[in-house]
């Protein structure tokens, strides 16, 4: 054991031993390794510059016909506490995931066999009372619950005995894993007779019983009609509002029921003994290769961890290559994630997708290796403190001690190898994508001793969060008034029509934050600024009273908002509301799709300047108050418009999809007041731009070039001019009054490779010349082929293209 340390979470930073840190970690799974190869895997992880290493622990694995090993007694794959102490021996910090639930392609979802065959009650049952597909379980079951405890109640006495703050490595433990997402992905809603008479009494507490019987068509005192009314999605002989009701109500009450499970794993494993170091919530739901769906897991998950002391959640992503169509998802899903919590909570990754991305092993996608750096780049500088590579290490499934006649009779379905896309493969060998895993925690390191204790920085602009528009995981397949909500809302939420909105802040130079409007008392959306950043939201039609009222009372004091979709003219169960619409005196008078033979198009008026006609998939004649800034070519009539509220507040509603054109976004975004704190002229589109800075005055831009070219660009922050080359697919982090002894970095075009002893710089080089100044009253010696001259504003330092090492030195002397 080491001296012990602490491990806190405090003004969104992670603080070890009161020290601001970025841990980067590799996922390795000791279970799928010989013991004779952890070493060797843990070697690499050192290698590659990360200081954390992380692991699912699997309750299939590790309980036996005789109870738990997690000493390797019955099988060295069962080690867990070998593996722990080689580890410790490395000085390498521990994020512990034990599950239960650990999904990991595992049988089960990591679960032992026996818990579906003593406890079928706990297998759901869906819509029309048909059972779940999945491994998924009723987390609050009795019988599933009490075994989950007896699990936790064998491992989390290990994990407490080598917390950091006993001196072992033990730094965090993560709560289950993926809570929801078996449910969510199947279309399958827990129904089961126990968690309808659950749902029966949240419902009266909410809505009365006579609320209830108006609300759903169904009476929660009837456990039969009851049940037969939720299970059939609300279709039986009810109203378009009762069923839209009944599927909202039944996604908030699965809310409440996960955070209840996950707040009881927590006291549980507070009970024996884990209780000195972080929390963590993994949140699902990236698909297909995108992240517009990853908010439903924010949604879902959220109660079980906003505000609660010594938790954050953490993102679970898997988007493949970062491109200008994929890059707006995750800075949008890392904005999100940090809309909801408090002051003190940072945000991680858990799982963040590192590797070749040929999960089947049938070779139809090969990443290319700087993707895991760009991702990287952006996600530290947007705020996340723990970044966790996975799959880091692969290995191999060992055999089930006891066979089941499944096909491979192995712990997992992936056969007998595992984890084939990673950067270092099932025999060790390092794939294409290790060396640009080691390129992006290089580049971590050397800011980690400012950027740690940093904050991104925004422009004027805020992206409005709203989870219930993500309340669209369960949709019976008879409701079809539900199934065109859920249509309406997945086109226009979030990032906007066609993802519009969000790609047209990111890619036009604006960084922003987002922000809950539901107006969660623990999230950065508890007030509304009429004073603020313009808040910006993508609208569907249903957008919930209480938000439209919160809305028009901001725009009523005199705050700024766009809209970008469709004219909200509803509450979330359909029932009609135009409350944010009156309070502008806009009306729609139609909608307008496009089909195969009728091509809607568009034209911004003057104030634009000359701008082009343009096509459009969608959108609103609008009447009544406000100036026209863009109308249907058709007839003419608005399909935007500029209103001023009240003599104070000021809206822009623009209700149709239009294009992407860089040039028009940030014409309205200055007519709203929004500038660019940070300008870059030159370059095409695929540049993301964003700065981090301390109390102190020290700041880092971030520049991640996602397009397929290279740029060259003249970037302009402040008074700082800086002429710039990136090569396609580049990122690069540059320094901005950065504090040395009796010295100030003033600039610099390489970014910085490590703190020196403050009379050192170490500096990244790229492949083009670059240059940085420095004011100081003392000497400046630099490396052989940089030279260094004193100017009136200090000493510039300058180094040819392609030198001979990829690291300049510059001393003070």
């Amino acid at each position: 054991m080491r001296n012990p340390r602490s491990i806190r979470l405090e003004r969104r930073r992670l603080l070890v031993d009161g020290v601001p840190r970025i841990l980067m970690a590799g996922e390795v799974h000791y279970f799928r390794l010989r013991r004779v190869d952890w070493a060797d895997r843990l070697d690499k992880l050192l290698a590659a510059g990360c200081d954390a290493v992380a692991s699912y622990m699997p309750w299939i694995v590790h309980e036996t016909a005789d109870g738990f090993d997690l000493t390797g007694s019955t099988s060295e794959y069962r080690d867990l506490i070998g593996f722990l102490e080689l580890a410790a021996e490395r000085d390498l910090l521990v994020i512990a995931r034990p599950g239960p639930f650990v999904m990991a392609e595992l049988k089960n979802e990591g679960l032992p066999f026996r818990i579906y065959r003593e406890h079928p009650d706990a297998v759901p049952r869906g819509w029309d009372g048909k059972p779940a597909e999945t491994a998924t379980l009723d987390y609050l079951s009795p019988g599933y619950l009490s075994d989950a405890e007896r699990w936790y109640a064998a491992i989390m006495p290990v994990l407490a005995e080598r917390l950091v703050s006993k001196g072992g490595p033990v730094a965090a433990v993560q709560l289950d894993n993926e809570v929801g997402m078996l449910s969510w992905v199947t279309n399958t809603p827990e129904l089961t007779d126990r968690t309808l008479a659950d749902l029966a009494v949240w419902a009266f507490q909410t809505w009365g019983r006579e609320g209830s019987v108006s609300r759903y068509g169904a009476d929660p005192d009837d456990p039969a009609g009851w049940a037969a009314q939720w299970r059939a999605g609300g279709t039986i002989d009810r109203t378009a509002a009762q069923q839209l009701a009944l599927h909202h109500d039944l996604g908030a009450h699965h809310r409440d029921r996960y955070a209840r499970y996950l707040l009881r794993l927590r006291d549980v494993a507070v009970a024996h003994g884990v209780d000195d170091v972080p929390f963590l919530v993994n949140l699902h739901g990236t698909y297909a290769g995108r992240g517009r769906h990853f908010p439903i897991g924010i949604s879902q998950l959220s109660k079980s961890y906003a505000g609660v002391p010594q938790m954050t959640s953490g993102s679970d992503h898997y988007i493949g290559e970062l491109t200008v169509e994929k890059v707006p998802d995750l800075y949008v899903m890392n904005a999100f994630m940090a809309a909801v919590h408090d002051a003190d909570q940072p945000i991680t990754s858990l799982e963040f997708e590192a590797g070749t991305g040929d999960y089947g092993e049938d070779l139809s996608s090969l990443t290319s290796p700087e993707t895991a750096e760009l991702k990287t780049r952006l996600c530290v500088a947007q705020g996340n403190r723990l970044v966790n590579y996975y799959l880091f290490a692969g290995g191999h499934n060992p055999p089930l001690d006891v066979p089941v006649g499944d096909g491979n009779d192995r712990i997992a379905f992936t056969g007998e190898r595992h984890g084939f896309a990673a950067p270092v493969d099932p025999e060790g060998r390092l794939s294409t994508t290790y060396a640009g895993t080691a390129s992006a925690v290089r580049a971590v390191r050397g800011v980690e001793h400012l950027l740690a204790g940093m904050d991104e920085e925004y422009d004027d602009i805020v992206l409005g969060y709203v989870p219930d528009h993500y309340l669209t995981e369960y949709c019976h397949p008879s409701a079809a008034v539900r199934r065109d909500q859920v249509g309406e809302l997945e086109r226009y939420r979030g990032m906007g029509p066609r993802d519009i909105l969000a790609r047209a802040l990111l890619l036009g130079g604006y960084s922003f934050r987002a922000v809950d409007l539901s107006g969660a008392a623990t999230s950065a959306g508890a007030s509304l600024d009429p004073a603020g950043p313009v808040v910006a939201l993508a609208t569907p039609p249903a957008l919930g009273r209480a938000i439209q009222e919160r809305l028009a009372a901001f725009v009523r004091a005199g705050g700024r908002l766009l809209l970008h979709g469709r004219v909200p003219v509803a509450d979330d169960d359909g029932t009609p509301c135009t409350v944010l619409a009156d309070e502008l005196g806009v009306k729609v008078d139609d909608t307008v799709e496009g089909t195969p033979h009728y091509f809607p198009s568009v034209r911004a008026t003057s104030w634009a300047g000359d701008q082009p006609e343009v096509r459009v998939g969608m959108l609103e004649h609008l009447s009544g108050n406000g100036e026209a800034l863009a109308v249907d070519v058709a007839g003419g009539a608005p399909v935007a418009v500029d209103v001023t509220v009240a003599g104070r507040g000021r809206a822009v509603m623009l209700a149709c999809d239009y294009p992407c054109h860089l040039d028009f976004w940030r014409l309205l975004l200055e007519r709203l007041g929004v500038h660019r704190r940070i300008v870059a002229e030159g370059n095409t589109p695929g540049l993301v731009v964003t700065s981090t800075a301390d109390a102190d005055g020290q700041r880092l831009v971030h520049l991640i070039n996602v397009a397929p070219v290279a740029q060259s660009f003249t970037l302009t922050v402040g008074e700082v001019v800086l002429e710039l080359q990136l090569d396609a697919r580049e990122g690069r982090i540059l320094p901005l009054d950065v504090h040395l002894d009796d010295a100030v970095l003033r600039w610099s075009t390489a970014e910085l490779d490590g703190r020196g002893d403050g009379s050192t710089v170490l500096l990244r080089r790229s492949s083009d010349a670059g240059s940085a100044l420095i004011e100081t009253t003392r000497d400046v010696v630099v490396d052989d082929d940089a030279t260094a001259t004193r100017s009136e504003q200090g000493w510039l330092v300058t180094w040819p293209s392609d030198g001979a090492t990829d690291r300049l030195t510059v001393r003070l002397s």
